[in-house]
């Protein structure tokens, strides 16, 4: 037994040579600013968890309920669950398989033949009965790392599967919070309406005067009460938005549509002036569809060295050993009736060997494309970060203006009212100012939730929202 084991020994130190090397992934170049950032600081909100980002409670509350229901995260979460399974599988990639065995047997022989006389002879019987129960052993040597490849591969596999759950996390934080902005717009639209309509309706009614008593047209009267259907008409346009952003904010929930109770004030919304970027390096380690990326190319790059090993020849060793008889009654009449067997032996590819080659190339042509998907995540990772800061500063310039606008147009209001009443402005004046500044104000509030919204965007862009 010894010197089967040194031969053994010396076999594998003539096959074992260098096992192919897990090549390192060199990380994409990354400009040292963003477009549009301010100053290049390693400051950034993507360490903010989101519920320290948002101050509305009631967004809080859409968001705890989403992130316990959402059917897409839960599904991301059992993912997970299965590549951790396959991972801890994997570990156990060296470990010999061991395998316990129970046989019983019995063989009737021909009387004319040289077994069944000899065994008639011996045991006055014309069948051969064997029992045998034992452990069988095997264990393949892992010379060219094809087993520490695949530990490699199941690992990057369940670390990517991590962050692709941290990666739908931040989308949903994302997007319920933007759908909560999106309501926000829509009740203060829908105010802006009703108070829009009842200064219509004080307009229609000093027309209506007016006519009576012959100071004013049939024309006036028509398109005072048209610009009053304006506003009439947008309020039940408004409320059906309102409802289907109710319904769609459920469906993120994991719920059935319902409606959402809120206290919160668009107008009441701060936007944050602190929103730092920090740098485009960051990326790499924050956001987590990069970072999924990234470990996607480390598992194709273990998939290459796998292939690799796959066209060299194997070494496997195996062992068996328990106890043999062909009398049940001395089956474990020890030590007569032990046996064991050991042996080893090498397997080498022939003629698949052409299948093999190319699954090794078609390996290093996902792993290549791996690659370039890692590199084009990249770009669009610091492409949305800069995109959100661009429109972070603009639309504060268009908030400015609007808010000058609607400001201006208010006190336009004023003017034409109170000049109207007086006989100095006529109708036209004064319907066309408050054309005006309902559309300055239902601008006003879409501007809000575009600023308020873009905030979240560059949260998400930045890798935020999964702590």
């Amino acid at each position: 037994m010894k010197k089967y084991l040194n031969s053994i020994k010396i076999l594998l130190l003539l096959l074992l040579v260098s096992a192919s090397a897990f090549a390192q992934q060199e990380k994409p170049t990354v400009p040292d600013v963003f477009r549009h950032a301010v100053a290049a600081d390693t400051a950034n909100i993507a360490d903010i968890q989101w519920k320290d980002f948002f101050a509305e409670k009631d967004l809080d509350t859409l968001i705890e309920t989403a992130l316990a229901k959402n059917n897409d995260l839960e599904i991301a979460q059992k993912n997970l669950e299965i590549a951790n399974l396959q991972f801890r599988q994997a570990k156990w990639g060296n470990v010999p398989q061991l395998n316990a065995f129970g046989n019983a047997s019995t063989t009737r022989l021909s009387e004319n033949s040289l077994n069944g006389r000899n065994t008639q002879q011996f045991t006055g019987q014309h069948h051969l009965d064997d029992f045998s129960t034992g452990l069988n052993l095997s264990w393949e040597a892992d010379i060219w790392g094809k087993i520490r490849n695949r530990k490699r591969s199941a690992r990057a596999n369940y670390e990517q599967s991590a962050e692709i759950r941290k990666a739908v996390q931040t989308a949903l934080v994302a997007n319920v919070s933007k759908g909560f902005y999106d309501l926000l717009m829509l009740d203060a639209q829908l105010q802006v309406a009703k108070e829009t309509l009842k200064l219509n309706d004080s307009t229609v009614f000093i027309v209506n005067l007016q006519y009576e008593s012959g100071q004013a047209t049939q024309l006036a009267k028509q398109q005072t009460q048209a610009q009053r259907l304006v506003a009439a008409q947008l309020i039940p346009l408004l409320e059906q938005h309102i409802v289907l952003q109710e319904n769609a904010l459920s469906l993120l929930s994991g719920g059935f549509p319902d409606a959402k109770a809120r206290t919160s004030r668009l107008d009441a919304i701060e936007v944050k002036s602190d929103l730092s970027a920090g740098i485009p390096a960051q990326l790499l380690s924050k956001r987590p569809d990069v970072k999924a990326a990234e470990l996607a190319l480390q598992a194709a790059n273990a998939n290459v060295g796998i292939a690799k090993a796959s066209l060299y020849p194997s070494i496997n060793i195996t062992a068996s050993g328990g106890v043999n008889a062909f009398e049940a009654d001395k089956l474990f009449n020890l030590p007569a009736s032990l046996f064991g067997t050991v042996a080893g032996g090498i397997v080498a590819p022939l003629l698949n060997g052409k299948r093999l080659r190319t699954q090794y190339e078609v390996a290093k042509l996902q792993r290549d494309q791996a690659g370039i998907e890692f590199r084009q995540t990249v770009l669009v990772a610091v492409g949305e970060v800069a995109n959100a800061l661009a429109q972070i500063e603009h639309q504060r310039l268009q908030f400015e203006a609007a808010a000058e606008r609607e400001k201006t147009l208010r006190s336009a209001i004023d003017n034409a009212s109170l000049l109207f009443k007086n006989g100095m402005a006529n109708y036209l004046e004064v319907i066309i100012a408050q054309r005006n500044l309902l559309d300055a104000q239902l601008e006003l509030a879409r501007i809000k939730k575009e600023r308020l919204s873009s905030e979240v965007e560059l949260y998400r862009a930045l890798g935020g929202g999964w702590q």
